[in-house]
């Protein structure tokens, strides 16, 4: 589908300037292509007003749409308008004053500690190199906290020094220091080396069926389902983010603070870190009831 050419122009600097990964370039593209339908010629992306771009709102709650996905048009039609307010192609931005939708409180998924110890124990379990990949990939991702397209970039040295800290580039080409542990550089180190016996060298650390290429996010989520049924875990509770989700959990029950985790999960916003304060709130309740001279 054809799109206006100021939102051409808008997506070209989410690309250029932000550095937006593929992902997000897609999804800002369709939420502007799909607003664009809702117009249908009456009036351009450029020359829409207020009261027409309400009524788009109004027809994504119509259609039953979530209060999620009306957030995110919401939230592209603003960034998208501030675009062209900042470079002079409007003066004002029509959805400014249009209110958010309200989402519902959703606290993250996230595997109990000894869950997490079960599906290491069934992973190191399974033999081959599928073992050596998942083994490889639930170490790192459950002690750095890495989104699973991050730790599928990883090149194939990574983690194969003495360093103490890996340097990962995450959203927006921003970048991290995050602590390694022992365990983590132990099993890459294995993966490594059963993946080096291959005729060809791999360029990841976590190589696809093309060594020169690396494992899709598809072919690591299924390695995860197979260990989790291993695990005796319902594989529809496990995925690389709810690792993440667990990473942050358990560090935050044993004392770590949410400026920290926020560092090391890459947020640039505190308030995205704010969703595991649950975790903190049930670790104040235990503290006072355990501690406190008045608890029961």
């Amino acid at each position: 589908m054809t799109i206006d050419s100021q939102a051409e122009a808008f997506l070209e600097m989410l690309v250029a300037e932000r550095g937006a990964a593929g992902n997000t370039y897609a999804a800002y593209r369709a939420d502007l292509e799909d607003c664009e339908a809702f117009l249908g010629g009456r009036r351009t992306l450029l020359a829409a007003d207020t009261p027409l771009l309400a009524a788009y709102m109004a027809s994504l709650k119509d259609a039953g749409m979530s209060a999620r996905t009306q957030a995110r048009r919401l939230s592209a039609l603003r960034q998208f308008y501030l675009f062209l307010l900042r470079e002079g192609r409007r003066a004002d931005n029509p959805v400014a004053e249009l209110a958010m939708p309200r989402l519902p409180k959703s606290l993250p998924k996230y595997l109990s500690e000894s869950e997490v110890g079960d599906l290491l124990q069934a992973a190191r379990d399974m033999a081959g190199l599928p073992a050596l990949k998942v083994v490889a990939g639930l170490e790192i991702l459950y002690s750095t906290g890495l989104r699973v397209s991050e730790l599928l970039a990883l090149p194939a040295q990574a983690l194969s020094t003495d360093a103490a800290v890996l340097l990962v580039k995450g959203k927006g080409g921003k970048e991290r220091m995050i602590p390694l542990s022992d365990t983590a550089k132990a099993a890459a180190a294995q993966l490594r080396a059963a993946v080096a016996k291959s005729k060809r060298p791999a360029r990841y650390l976590f190589p696809g069926r093309d060594v020169r290429q690396a494992m899709t996010r598809q072919g690591f989520a299924l390695l995860l389902k197979q260990v989790a049924m291993r695990a005796g875990i319902d594989p529809a509770r496990l995925s690389p983010h709810v690792l993440r989700h667990s990473f942050a959990s358990h560090l935050l029950a044993h004392g770590a603070d949410l400026r920290s985790l926020q560092k090391l999960l890459g947020h640039s916003d505190i308030s995205t870190t704010e969703i595991y304060t649950h975790v903190l709130a049930e670790r104040l309740e235990k503290l006072v009831q355990g501690h406190h001279p008045l608890a029961l």
